[in-house]
């Protein structure tokens, strides 16, 4: 009897080979896959830009009308004052930006300054409509014990959870990837919440559906993996999402190891009705190209 190998051999001599087109091996989308008119036309998935990412591109208007001609529906991550010229544009604002990543409340010295920035934040999400308000864990510091440095962190955001709760607004604290030291936003080295489980921990701590989870695919996958299980274990708990490629947090292409299809069609299925915001540094030479790549592969 033969093998499997020496089958597989066998069936090939005889058959001069199997040729398929390459794109039918793919789950991710080629740039040479790309519809040059394409515009999101299922929207089951509600899509949003993160600004920084384009900023040495566009500015935060003219990406704004980018976006709208493709079919997004939320922008984040742009300066407060485009907020009202974006809004006229047509698009929500999806994600309000407050303390940053690095002055987090793991650091007993920055719990004023976090209450305060989460305070202003959740009111200028009230104020522009927006449903979720950013939080981070802040970096890990010289003799820090991490069961104290979780307590500020709790602490810290029970403090202004009765007015998160009260304006109707989602406090979501992101996980991020310290494993990439290679570019100062492709990897957070030292960042205390590089865990998402921890960070889950944290979250069902503070007990409020107003506090949740920044699903971020890409950190995710760097340090846990495993994505889909986790959306299918922490649905309850996320509150919003980001995607980017890896490695090297740029395009969704056939360049990078997440099969990111699958994942959104499961998004979709655990019921999540909130933003997928595209948070992906462009390499391409042609940014907009690169953001209407995005687009077609998570209109699923």
């Amino acid at each position: 009897m033969l093998d499997r190998r020496s089958l597989l051999l066998q069936l090939l001599a005889t058959t001069g080979g199997i040729s398929l087109p390459s794109s039918d091996l793919l789950a991710q989308l080629p740039r040479s896959e790309v519809d040059s008119d394409f515009v999101i036309r299922n929207g089951r998935i509600r899509q949003s830009v993160m600004g920084w990412c384009f900023e040495d591109h566009f500015n935060a208007v003219e990406l704004a009308h980018h976006c709208k001609a493709l079919g997004f529906t939320g922008m984040e991550g742009i300066p407060r004052e485009a907020y009202a010229e974006v809004k006229k544009i047509g698009l929500d604002i999806s994600l309000i930006s407050t303390h940053g990543f690095a002055t987090g409340p793991c650091h007993p010295d920055n719990h004023d300054e976090v209450v305060a920035k989460l305070t202003e934040g959740i009111e200028v999400a009230q104020a522009v409509n927006c449903k979720n308000a950013i939080t981070f864990t802040g970096m890990r510091y010289e003799g820090m014990d991490e069961e104290t440095s979780a307590k500020h962190c709790i602490d810290t955001w029970k403090k202004v959870i009765p007015l998160a709760e009260k304006a109707g607004v989602t406090i979501v604290l992101e996980h991020l990837s310290s494993r990439d030291d290679s570019h100062p936003m492709k990897g957070h080295p030292g960042y205390f919440g590089d865990d998402v489980d921890f960070c889950v921990d944290l979250i069902k701590q503070i007990d409020s559906p107003n506090f949740k989870l920044l699903f971020d695919i890409y950190h995710v996958s760097v340090m846990n993996g495993d994505i889909i299980r986790r959306i299918r274990q922490y649905q309850d708990v996320i509150g919003h999402y980001h995607t980017a490629g890896n490695p090297g947090r740029g395009e969704m292409d056939n360049t990078q190891e997440i099969n990111y299809p699958p994942i959104l069609e499961e998004i979709i299925k655990t019921g999540y009705e909130g933003f997928v915001a595209q948070e992906f540094i462009p390499e391409w030479d042609d940014p907009l190209e690169a953001l209407r790549h995005a687009a077609q592969l998570c209109d699923v």
